[in-house]
Formats: structure tokens, C-alpha cells, sequence
């Protein structure tokens, strides 16, 4: 007989096999990069994203449906990983909203649910690019929508929006050019098909496929061919109604419109999130000034930076803002903070006088996180390539070091928007500086100045961060096809801090010094960084090639210990 209505415990246990579905396809996700490099991770940050759901949910088994969504919500918002997991709570935040005060729900329950996480990841967004797990969403709900009105039992209509999923995953190449051209789907995408895909067999009582696909079935991972241009000023900060007031957040969004560009308003009535870019900053915080009181204000000024490709690539995804906690549920949120195994803090930051402000760098590699805490950082986030720390483990660290505002150098562009997450679940100010590298985090700390405010330390790391040139070298783990360029397996490939392609070759010196050639505009200094899969004799040796192609280039050897890419290089 067809199921007419979910309740708490039948949403936790679809819950519990979308997650193992998930889970039993995380190596097939994760092989799917935009570039074959071996550090793929959008499966592995879906699912870390879903445990920590998962544990919060089964925290409060045997309650209402509205509970095991409100755990969901606020599990994922924690565990959030990378750009994958990121956009994932907010989808699941958007759900979770849609079923509040509901001890269980149908059909057209379910649909309108989809909906709100359609409508709650879009509108956090600036410039929607299609072709993306956005995309994959929404097809999703107008399907459930249109199954919803002709049949609301929960099976039909979840069966409707798995089909849908599944459907507009192969979609995506036609949408994005650079996954028609590779021939592959969107990895984001694929990822949330496989979660509906597990909560809808067990529902219907089958058992999971198995993992895996054919190599000529690869699926790619979410990419937008181009970001937002940045010029002015980007403001940024929280803004709570004046008493009695509630905030208009569609009011507000028109109005920013006017006032500037790349705007978003995350949050709701009682809190929200503003984000905008344009030549006068006075005038933004002027209007926030109207709507009521502001705080964790940023202003910095674009001109100075590169454009934020890959930080950007699916738009300003921005989370909303804590909110109180007064079920079990909540009280289960408070506990999703993990251990921190993984952290580093320094003891004076714990136990000295209290700090104007601490750098907490995301790292790993022995090398890297004795230069972060050489150069000043109080905290260090062990984690990166395939390890992107959770939303979670940063707000850890932002709780444990003694200062009266944090700055975070996430290192990693996989790991900013986690970072941006943190800014709102904190109890005190909390700054992103959004390095992509650690090479980038390294010079953006060199910046500090302890005579400063934090706005202005802020902005003198962002420039600093960005002046660096920065090269990463790593080897394809597969043939692909990137732009009018073949790579084989087994060649070294030098990319950008964007993962653009720069060289590739067999020869690993080979492909360092063409990438060095590429460079426009001279250099006087290159810093080579080894890691894995280089040792000190080499880097000296190609330290040569480099100072005999550029005789009078300062050139330096350090270790870096960082894992899958032998070598981190910067360039002044």
C-alpha cells in the first residue's frame, strides 16, 4: 500500500538511507573534478555535511517531523563542508522551514518543502548560474509540485522528484559549456540525487544500488564559467529591525538593487545578512542604519583584489543567522560543535589576557602549520584539500581562542564559504579573508599590524593575500580534455589559484618552468614549497633549473609537508 503520510520517525529513517545511500556512492562522487587532480571531495563534504544531520536528528528520535527537521537543519548548517555541503543546508534549512509545527506531512507537504529550499538557496544567491545542484533542486520540486496535485501520497510524490533529480542531472552539460565540452554532468547534482534516491528506496522498501558507474558516465563537479566582477566596495553586515519593526527582506533587496550590484539579503524579519558591492559604502550602511541596529560590519575595497572566480563560482551562497533554541532539538544544535581533535590553539590564546583580535588559518602539513604559527596565528584548523573542515569545527576554534574578534584564512577555496557560515553562528565579530592557498594565507598574515583595528587588518590581508602569484602542481589522475588542451594521466599539471590550467607535461621541472613563462609583467622572488611526493633533494634540484632559466630571480626551497601537491609555489 502506497504511503499517504511521513512522520518523525519515518523521516529519520529516510534520512538515516539517504545518508547511506549517499555515502555508498562518495568514491564515484569524488572522482569527478573539474580537473583531474586527486583531491576530489565534493562527495566526501556531502556526506560529512549529512552525518552531522544525521547525528543531530537521531539525537531526538520519537519526535514530531517538524523536531527531526529542525535537528536536520541545524546539523547541516554545522556540519556544513565545502561549497557542496554549504549549498546542502541551505536547501535543507529551506525544507526544514516549510515543515515547522508539523507532527507529520503528505505529499503536497513534501513538494512545498522542496520548494522552500529552492526558494531559500536562490535567493541567497546573486547571480544564479544554471547547470549547477540549483538547478538539480528545482527541477526536483516542480516535479513534486505537479505530482503533488494530481497524487499527494509522500511516495509518489518523493518518486516524481528522484526521477526529476536524476533527469536533470543529465542535464547539465547542456546548461554549463565546460560539462558539454568535457562531456560529463555536474557532481553537486549528483550528490543530491543520490540522497533523495536512498530516502525514496527505502520508503518504498528496496534495497540500494551499488555504487559506482562506468568511466564514460563520469560525473563533473559544479562549475560557473564566469564570477562577479569586483570594483568599489563590498559592505557587508548583520542588521536587526528597530523595536517593533519586522525587516522586508524582499524591500531590501529592491532597494540595494538600486544602490549597488552582487546584492544579497540572507536571514529573515528578525535578522539579516546584507551583502553588496558598490562605489559608496556610506550609502549602504546609511540605509541599513534606517532599517535598525548593525553589527560585524566589513567594508573593503575591490580594486584592490582579484575577482573571486572560484569563491564565487555558484554566487554569494550566505548563511543565515543563528536563531534561538528552546526544543530538544536546539539543545542537540548545541552539542554539534565536534571536538576539537583537529585544532591547534595556542596557549597564550587561551589562557592570556584577552586579544583585540586572533588569525585562525586552515592548514595541514607540518611544514605550513609551523610557518602559520611562527607568523602569528592562534589557532590552526588542521584541514584542506579532500579534509575541508566543517562549519562546525571553525566555530570550535572561534569559541576557544580569547579574543574579542576573530579573522579566518580559510586557505582553501572550498572552504571560504564554510568560513562565511561562521560569521553568523558566532557570538562574537568573526572576518573572512578569503585566501584561496596557503601560499595566500601566509602573505595575507605577514600583513597584520598589531597597532590596527581589525577593519583595517582585514583589508590590508585581503590585498596582501592577493599580491602574492600562487602555482600548484599536482599530477592528472585521468585523461581530460580542459579548454582546446589534452592531459594524460600520469602528467604533471601546474594550475592557478583559480584551478585553471597553466602547463602540463611529463616531466615534472619541465612543467614548472613553462608555467614560470607564462607569467606576465617579471618577477623577482619564487618560493618553492614541497610536499608529498617531493623531497628536499629535488626541490633543490629544480631550484637550480629555475635560478639557471631566471639568473637574477631570488629563488627559495621550504617545506610545506602538504599533501597531493608536491609543490606550492609563489611568485613575486
Amino acid at each position: 500500500m502506497t504511503r499517504r503520510w511521513c512522520d518523525g520517525s519515518g523521516l529519520l529513517e529516510a534520512l538515516r538511507a539517504g545518508v547511506a545511500n549517499l555515502d555508498a556512492h562518495v568514491d564515484e562522487i569524488n572522482a569527478l573534478n573539474v580537473f583531474p587532480v586527486p583531491d576530489g571531495d565534493t562527495g566526501s563534504n556531502m556526506v560529512a555535511t549529512m552525518e552531522v544531520a544525521l547525528a543531530q536528528a537521531e539525537a531526538v528520535a520519537g519526535e514530531p517531523a517538524w523536531t527531526i527537521a529542525g535537528a536536520i537543519k541545524r546539523g547541516a548548517l554545522h556540519g556544513a563542508r565545502g561549497n557542496s555541503g554549504v549549498i546542502l543546508s541551505q536547501i535543507l534549512g529551506g525544507m526544514a522551514d516549510a515543515l515547522d509545527r508539523k507532527r507529520r506531512f503528505n505529499g503536497l507537504d513534501l513538494a512545498f518543502a522542496l520548494r522552500q529550499g529552492v526558494e531559500r538557496s536562490y535567493r541567497a544567491v546573486s547571480q544564479p548560474v544554471e547547470g549547477t545542484i540549483l538547478t538539480v533542486i528545482r527541477d526536483a520540486a516542480e516535479a513534486a509540485v505537479a505530482a503533488a496535485e494530481r497524487d499527494p501520497d509522500i511516495e509518489t510524490v518523493l518518486a516524481a522528484a528522484v526521477d526529476a533529480a536524476e533527469k536533470s542531472v543529465a542535464r547539465t552539460p547542456t546548461l554549463l559549456p565546460i560539462l558539454r565540452e568535457a562531456g560529463v554532468v555536474d557532481s553537486g547534482g549528483e550528490g543530491l540525487f543520490r540522497l533523495f534516491q536512498g530516502a525514496l528506496q527505502q520508503m518504498v522498501g528496496q534495497t540500494s544500488v551499488a555504487a559506482g558507474r562506468p568511466a564514460d558516465t563520469a560525473r563533473l563537479s559544479m562549475l560557473v564559467a564566469h564570477a562577479d566582477e569586483g570594483h568599489g566596495y563590498e559592505t557587508v553586515f548583520f542588521v536587526r529591525p528597530l523595536k517593533r519593526r519586522r525587516l522586508d527582506l524582499d524591500a531590501m533587496r529592491d532597494r540595494l538593487a538600486v544602490l549597488g550590484e552582487s546584492v544579497i539579503v540572507a536571514g529573515d524579519h528578525g535578522e539579516a545578512k546584507v551583502h553588496v558591492h558598490n562605489e559608496h559604502p556610506d550609502e549602504i550602511l546609511g540605509y541599513g542604519l534606517s532599517l535598525g541596529t548593525l553589527s560585524d560590519i566589513t567594508v573593503v575595497n575591490l580594486d584592490h583584489q582579484t575577482a573571486e572566480v572560484r569563491d564565487r563560482r555558484v554566487g554569494e551562497l550566505v548563511g543565515g543567522p543563528a536563531t534561538g533554541r528552546s526544543d530538544k532539538a536546539g539543545a542537540a544544535a548545541s552539542e554539534s560543535v565536534p571536538a576539537p581533535a583537529s585544532i591547534w590553539v595556542d596557549p597564550r590564546a587561551l589562557n592570556g589576557a584577552t586579544m583585540p583580535f586572533a588569525v585562525i588559518a586552515v592548514a595541514t602539513g607540518e611544514g605550513l602549520e609551523k610557518e602559520f604559527r611562527d607568523r602569528g596565528a592562534a589557532a590552526i584548523v588542521r584541514g584542506g584539500q579532500t579534509s575541508n573542515p566543517s562549519t562546525g569545527e571553525l566555530l570550535a576554534a572561534v569559541q576557544r581562542v580569547n579574543a574579542l574578534e576573530v579573522v579566518i584564512l580559510p586557505n582553501n577555496r572550498n572552504v571560504v564559504l564554510a568560513a562565511r557560515q561562521v560569521v553568523g553562528l558566532a557570538t562574537r565579530p568573526v572576518h573572512v579573508v578569503p585566501t584561496r592557498n596557503a601560499v595566500e594565507g601566509l602573505e595575507a598574515i605577514l600583513a597584520v599590524n598589531p597597532g590596527a583595528d581589525v577593519a583595517t587588518n582585514v583589508q590590508r590581508m585581503t590585498e596582501h593575500g592577493r599580491d602574492v602569484r600562487t602555482l600548484q602542481v599536482t599530477t592528472a589522475i585521468r585523461d581530460a580534455k580542459i579548454g582546446p588542451r589534452k592531459v594524460r594521466k600520469g602528467q604533471t599539471i601546474v594550475l592557478d589559484p583559480d584551478e585553471g590550467l597553466v602547463a602540463a607535461d611529463r616531466d615534472r621541472n619541465r612543467a614548472v618552468l613553462a608555467a614560470l613563462a607564462t607569467l606576465t609583467g617579471g618577477f623577482e622572488a619564487v618560493n618553492l614549497l614541497y610536499g608529498e611526493g617531493a623531497d628536499l633533494a629535488e626541490a633543490e634540484a629544480l631550484a637550480a633549473r629555475v635560478e639557471e632559466a631566471y639568473p637574477h630571480v631570488e629563488v627559495d626551497v621550504g617545506h610545506g609537508g602538504q599533501p597531493l601537491y608536491p609543490y606550492l609555489i609563489a611568485v613575486w
